[in-house]
């Protein structure tokens, strides 16, 4: 494959950063609707393999393929431009302001998860035969993770709340290696393995990604899972986002652009 020099794939992410934030609004919806939607389908496919199989390894093996479609089509996922619209920023670029990055991250949640619920919606009356059955041991799983996962954390509290922050941050800082990871090669081949190798560690080790909790949560909770709305949005969407926030930027987009971009001055060496 070929293989790009650190200062070329990170002004590659800087201009990525650039371009979403002049993206109109029809378009930068649309392309976030459709992320939502197949990074749904692969969570669901990769908790099907699992619970098949009944080796979770599996499932966490073939999730990345989900990740790799929507990247190569193009589509935006909020943990992505998390990372990529505040470099743009950094990097003085015209027109990029604090309010049009929140207005790209509010855009591309709304989108994210209107793709993610019309998935969930799908499933789960694919999985009920028109909700007339009970989902069987797939939909039984859902229900226990969407527990396990709001009022689970719960009854630790503030450590609770902390642990998922923790893990949101850890997720993304896999995810946007995957990001960065496409940009450093121009084949396909190329992209989709260097995407491969940092999403199946996050999703095997059960990191929290708010778009695919976007899916999880109320899939989970048309499944039958004893959570309320409220428990999802406290107790696992908004600490996974911020922590998705702080991860994806500050461990790979701020290390990468100021250590390629924005470096330090070189030190000076005394010749004896």
């Amino acid at each position: 494959m070929a293989y790009l020099m650190p200062t070329e794939f990170v002004t590659k992410m800087v201009d990525a950063g650039e371009a979403k934030i002049y993206m109109s609004t029809r378009d930068t919806l649309v392309r976030a609707y459709m992320a939502g939607a197949i990074l749904a389908l692969a969570a669901v496919f990769a908790v099907t393999v699992a619970v098949k199989t009944g080796v979770f390894l599996i499932g966490a093996i073939l999730f990345p393929v989900g990740f790799c479609m929507l990247y190569l089509m193009g589509f935006d996922l909020l943990t992505g431009v998390f990372m990529l619209t505040p470099l743009a920023w950094l990097d003085k670029r015209p027109g990029v302001t604090p309010g049009q990055i929140l207005r790209n991250w509010g855009l591309v949640f709304v989108g994210n998860f209107l793709g993610a619920f019309t998935v969930a919606v799908m499933m789960s009356y694919i999985f009920t035969m028109g909700y007339n059955t009970d989902g069987g041991a797939i939909a039984e799983k859902v229900a226990k993770i969407g527990e396990a996962r709001t009022v689970g954390y719960s009854a630790y509290g503030a450590d609770g709340w902390m642990t998922i922050f923790i893990r949101g941050m850890l997720c993304n800082w896999m995810v946007s290696l995957g990001v960065v990871g496409a940009m450093i090669s121009t084949h396909v081949s190329g992209k989709v393995l260097a995407m491969w190798m940092p999403i199946m560690l996050f999703f095997f080790m059960g990191f929290e990604h708010s778009v695919v909790n976007m899916f999880l949560f109320p899939f989970s909770m048309i499944m039958g899972g004893n959570f309320s709305v409220a428990d999802y949005l406290i107790w696992n969407e908004i600490p996974t986002a911020l922590g998705n926030l702080v991860g994806g930027l500050a461990f790979t987009g701020l290390t990468l652009y100021s250590t390629h971009v924005k470096t330090a001055k070189k030190r000076v060496l005394v010749h004896s």
